[in-house]
């Protein structure tokens, strides 16, 4: 995994990867950050219910899954997640492809796949 400032800042790997998520995807669920960055599902759950009791992300339920996104009503979100996005910004190319290698999002309808 690559390592940031956000990890030195929140005091693990967890934390910088759930915030790093959060900001590409815009929403996360624990299973799905957990994969991507190779973390234990207890230590990112454990940091979702962190930042959801602090008031900086929220979650909903989709069926059996519990979905966390950016709180819009909070201003602690809105300086996290700018801080985040100075950190997602410094990343190379090559390390975001790494990172996020899997699509979230369905591909357009008539979008060409360009490999």
């Amino acid at each position: 995994m690559i390592s940031t400032a956000l990890q030195d800042l929140f005091g693990g790997k967890a934390a910088e990867a759930v915030l790093l998520s959060l900001f590409h995807h815009g929403e996360a669920y624990g299973r799905a950050v957990a994969r991507d960055f190779g973390v234990s599902l207890d230590g990112v759950q454990k940091q979702l219910d962190r930042f959801e009791r602090s008031g900086a992300i929220v979650c909903k339920r989709q069926g059996r899954t519990l979905v966390y996104s950016w709180n819009p009503k909070s201003r602690v979100a809105s300086r996290l997640r700018d801080l985040t996005g100075v950190i997602y910004d410094g990343l190379s190319l090559e390390a975001k492809q790494v990172l996020f290698t899997e699509r979230r999002q369905p591909r357009a309808k008539d979008k060409p796949v360009i490999r």
